[in-house]
């Protein structure tokens, strides 16, 4: 297991330690339903350095990114961020990404930590026509999330930046923290609001220290991953290994919104095609409309007990105080307000497929 470079400082901190794509990190602090809300109602504080980052730059960084990557990455102006995947060549996805545009020429592309070797592997494979340069800076490189509706008012004393300006998708590269030259972007994964900060391993731990500092009148607490996840879900965000995988389709997952055929891009074709069918089975989220907590892998079963889908990713939402869900089911099943039971044990707990958010702030 690789460690993060404030895996001691988390163990300082009494945080539950557990592996997690073959890194070291803090699953929980205080307990998963106390750092959700924490993120929800103030502000807290992500270790996240496990995820990966690639820079492609040159005169055709562009033209791989567009190869490569399902959105449209010509859309993207200096400063500007975007959600993407890497589509495969069977009609999965390889991974689901961020597209930061740094500089004319050069791109940093932020990739899920598991799939590190695998993407960079996937995208060289295509570079090889289009010889962009590729630097993989994963190991030299950390990641802070600082996430809730006061992330603002808290850190803005730490930048002479004016982070309220800093929209949804969107970056600048200033001080903060006392070091020069730090991306903070705003991708939150939480959907309190908030931004990220991209800075070298050596400088990482000066960074959380004055975080921690600067929010102490907000109420700022570290956060770990447990609750990262029960907030995501929350929002309806796809984690990819759970949502989405090699075998599902950008279209079955709700993903179509970040599929542009502007372009032509790996599998492209075969995409449009299942654009214009419509896939067979699509990503719903679901409410139990009973007591239970659904879990990843637990049976999705149709009024008579048939298996029609799987839960892909589930909990007892803190903020709602419900279990909720999403899974994979036959399109038939996909409508809001379809009824559907979900296989807890010996018991069939009815659910209804919602819109989402589950949360609405």
């Amino acid at each position: 297991m690789k460690n993060t470079a404030l895996t001691q400082t988390h163990e300082a901190l009494g945080a539950k330690i557990v592996p997690f794509a073959g890194y070291n990190m803090p699953v929980s602090y205080e307990g998963v339903n106390v750092e959700h809300e924490t993120v929800r109602n103030g502000v807290g504080v992500f270790d996240v350095s496990h995820m990966g980052e690639f820079l492609i730059g040159g005169p055709n960084a562009l033209a791989l990114i567009q190869k490569v990557t399902s959105n449209d990455a010509s859309k993207l102006t200096i400063g500007k961020a975007q959600y993407s995947c890497l589509p495969n060549e069977t009609g999965g996805i390889v991974d689901d990404l961020i597209v930061y545009r740094m500089k004319e020429e050069q791109y940093l592309l932020v990739v899920n930590a598991s799939n590190i070797e695998k993407d960079w592997n996937h995208i060289s494979k295509y570079n090889a026509e289009f010889n962009a340069e590729m630097r993989d800076i994963s190991e030299g490189y950390s990641l802070l999330a600082i996430q809730g509706p006061k992330a603002v008012e808290a850190m803005q004393s730490l930048t002479s930046e004016d982070l309220s300006t800093i929209k949804f998708y969107n970056f600048v590269v200033g001080d903060f923290a006392g070091i020069e030259h730090v991306i903070i972007s705003a991708t939150g994964y939480t959907g309190s609001g908030g931004f990220e900060i991209y800075c070298k391993n050596e400088e990482v731990k000066q960074v959380w220290d004055k975080v921690l500092e600067a929010g102490v009148d907000f109420g700022i607490k570290p956060i770990g991953l447990a609750a990262r996840d029960t907030l995501r879900l929350e929002m309806g965000y796809c984690l990819y290994g759970n949502d989405i995988n090699d075998e599902t389709s950008p279209f079955a997952a709700g993903l179509g919104w970040i599929t542009k055929f502007t372009k032509d891009f790996v599998n492209s074709e075969a995409l449009a095609k299942e654009k214009a069918h419509g896939p067979e089975r699509k990503l719903i989220a679901f409410e139990l409309d009973e007591r239970g907590i659904p879990r990843n892998d637990y049976d999705i079963v149709d009024g008579q007990g048939k298996k029609i889908g799987i839960v892909t990713s589930g909990t007892m939402s803190p903020s709602m105080g419900k279990g909720i869900g999403l899974g994979y089911v036959p399109t038939i099943f996909s409508e809001v307000g379809s009824k559907i039971n979900i296989q807890i044990r010996k018991n069939a707990v009815p659910a209804t497929v919602v819109k989402l958010p589950f949360y609405k702030a």
